[in-house]
């Protein structure tokens, strides 16, 4: 393996979650030899931007591993107490021990597979997890359906594409973070995602930080991370 890939065994205990696969620059061959690497070292392996060929080779290897075509998160969980389920809905629904939770919300059904791909990885990551689709401000009526929701988590992560005016709303009506994920949704002048990118950078609204063009992952880990932080020594 060390002509492709040099495995950073340390990385959980150094940042509380073992080295996660970028799968979209991968042989399906190299993401199978990497994944079964790290399953035997940590029990759980997070693969992202997995193709669906790539994931019908991992299925036949790595038999209890899981694949979601619409974000391309492939994951396998042997920990003590796995994620059950096949489903998105099964796999956000598992119970699990974190005190908080994590919020992701998009504005629309084109900006789905970014907000499942923070969603998952939030919860693979530890996290319970709520995702709400479908609530951008071109029906605000939608969005201040879900207030209560919105209110109830620790972090809310916001994907949006257009014009990405849907994470100021968001936070204007909560006190927690709000991670913005702008996404290559939207009509030539969006610029495959840059105009949401810079109306989330000049939001007006506080508590607003904003991941680069659809990387739904980094916030998804983000998000984990403010609302599972870990335990350190004095």
């Amino acid at each position: 393996m060390q002509d492709y890939a040099n495995l950073d065994f340390e990385r959980a205990d150094r940042c509380g979650f073992p080295e996660v696969i970028y799968g979209a620059s991968k042989t399906p061959e190299q993401i199978v030899a990497i994944a079964k690497e790290l399953l035997d070292a940590h029990r759980v392996v997070l693969a992202t931007r997995v193709s669906e060929r790539a994931a019908s080779i991992a299925a036949e290897a790595i038999p209890d591993s899981h694949y979601f075509a619409r974000s391309g998160i492939l994951f396998a969980d042997r920990r003590d107490v796995p994620i059950a389920g096949g489903s998105l809905e099964e796999v956000l629904e598992c119970e699990n021990n974190a005190r908080g939770k994590v919020l992701v919300c998009c504005a629309g059904t084109s900006d789905i597979d970014i907000a499942e791909e923070a969603a998952l990885t939030a919860r693979i990551m530890g996290s319970k997890v709520q995702m709400i689709a479908d609530i951008g401000i071109a029906g605000v009526h939608r969005t201040l359906a879900h207030v209560d929701d919105l209110r109830s988590a620790h972090v809310v992560v916001v994907v949006a594409g257009m014009e990405g005016a849907l994470a100021s709303l968001v936070a204007g009506l909560v006190d927690v973070p709000v991670i913005a994920v702008p996404t290559s949704v939207g009509y030539g002048a969006s610029f495959n995602g840059v105009a949401a990118l810079l109306s989330m950078l000049n939001s007006c609204a506080g508590g607003v930080s904003v991941v680069n063009i659809d990387n739904g992952f980094g916030a998804g880990q983000i998000a984990h991370r403010i609302n599972c932080p870990p335990e350190r020594l004095a």
